[in-house]
């Protein structure tokens, strides 16, 4: 058996349960922070004897420690210390850790709104403060696949804001954000927050419409033909700032 202090990388999976957690978080999670596994480790169970009774009260909730070539290491259930390590509403846990860190590192005119979504309350639609070029560059910074426990609120939160944005604002910030913002922006207009939509609101102007095409062009040719099919077309490019 291979020692835990290889480990590199821990994923954590729980299952819900019913009228207790947080409101937006992930069954499954990562972690990689080298001081947060070696918290993991510490509070790691000693091996079981041959024999021993496993208790079953967290049926399909695992912890498992990856070493550096991607081979596990050892798994165990969230149980005795390793409980509260992950318990999604401890604030000494993780998954608040994650959330905590998460919000602080959102753009200025954003925190508060962030800390919000991180102490699982869903803030009204509106503007906090931000433009929505900024909003772009927010989800653009935003890893795609499962990662920590803030993933699925980082995802969450700045998809609201833009989907309660006029489109005019939303083709406007296409053409002032920057490449991180365009990766977001490719992602909000292919995704079902902005395709859901009425005809007459996906209207987007030329400009920012070959913007978007071009990006995921070279960035994300996943999304291509989604945009293609999705952005329609306006008459000519009206839009005008001073």
């Amino acid at each position: 058996m291979k020692p835990i202090s290889r480990a590199v990388r821990a994923t954590v999976h729980l299952l819900p349960r019913p009228g207790r957690g947080h409101a937006f978080h992930p069954e499954e999670y990562e972690v990689r922070d080298p001081a947060e596994l070696a918290r993991l480790r510490a509070a790691w169970p000693a091996r079981r004897p041959p024999g021993e009774v496993v208790c079953d009260c967290c049926p399909g909730a695992r912890i498992t420690l990856y070493e550096a070539g991607g081979q596990s290491i050892a798994s165990a259930e969230p149980v005795g210390p390793l409980g509260p390590l992950c318990d999604p509403l401890d604030p000494a846990g993780l998954p608040a850790r994650h959330r905590a860190r998460w919000a602080a590192a959102a753009p200025a005119g954003l925190r508060e709104y962030a800390g919000a979504w991180a102490r699982g309350e869903e803030p009204s639609a509106g503007s906090p403060g931000a433009p929505a070029a900024v909003v772009f560059h927010w989800l653009g910074t935003v890893r795609e696949e499962p990662y920590d426990a803030a993933r699925l609120i980082a995802e969450r939160a700045p998809l609201r804001l833009l989907a309660a944005a006029s489109t005019e604002d939303l083709a406007w910030a296409v053409r002032e954000t920057d490449r991180t913002g365009l990766d977001g922006a490719v992602r909000f207009f292919a995704g079902e927050e902005f395709t859901t939509r009425h005809p007459k609101r996906r209207r987007v102007p030329d400009t920012a419409r070959d913007l978007l095409l071009r990006h995921a062009r070279d960035r994300r040719p996943g999304d291509l033909a989604v945009l293609e099919r999705r952005l329609l077309r306006v008459a000519q490019d009206r839009i005008r700032r001073s």
